[in-house]
């Protein structure tokens, strides 16, 4: 089974989108970045029958800034990237610099962690996670009286 590692808690219905983004927002306005906004993308996860395909999200990163890591079946996505970029600096007037690093953890068992595949194009994040044939254990069992 492929599941998120870390659930978010249920917010009681006072704390609407609308309530957490006008916080999101006065935070990044006054700090003047996006210091209030969690590390995290957006991913499908879609069930082909004998695999998991885990599509992520992550546009505007290159194929050299996300890692995928695999371990205690725990799969995490790491991408992060810094666009300092070494330019004369002499006739800048301003210059802002983006720094965005993202993770995310997925609790994954019974895959076969040798065949795992993982492909990256325009800013889509696909990997294939096949599942590893699970023994059915018997369901009912009647046990004899000696």
């Amino acid at each position: 089974m492929l599941r998120p590692a870390i659930h978010k808690a249920n917010k009681p219905s006072l704390f609407t989108h609308d309530f957490d983004s006008f916080f999101d927002n006065m935070f990044q306005d006054f700090w003047g970045n996006e210091l209030s906004v969690v590390n995290s993308f957006k991913t499908d996860v879609i069930d082909q029958g004998d695999s998991y395909l885990l599509k992520a999200e992550l546009p505007g990163f290159q194929k050299e800034d996300i890692h995928i890591d695999l371990a205690n079946d725990t799969l995490t996505i790491t991408a992060s990237t810094d666009e300092n970029l070494d330019e004369n600096k002499d006739n800048y007037i301003r210059k802002e610099r983006h720094y965005r690093s993202f993770a995310r953890s997925f609790h994954v068992e019974n895959m076969q962690t040798e065949d795992i595949d993982a492909s990256y194009n325009n800013g889509i994040l696909d990997i294939k996670l096949p599942k590893k044939e699970v023994e059915k254990k018997e369901e009912n069992k009647r046990i004899e009286i000696k």
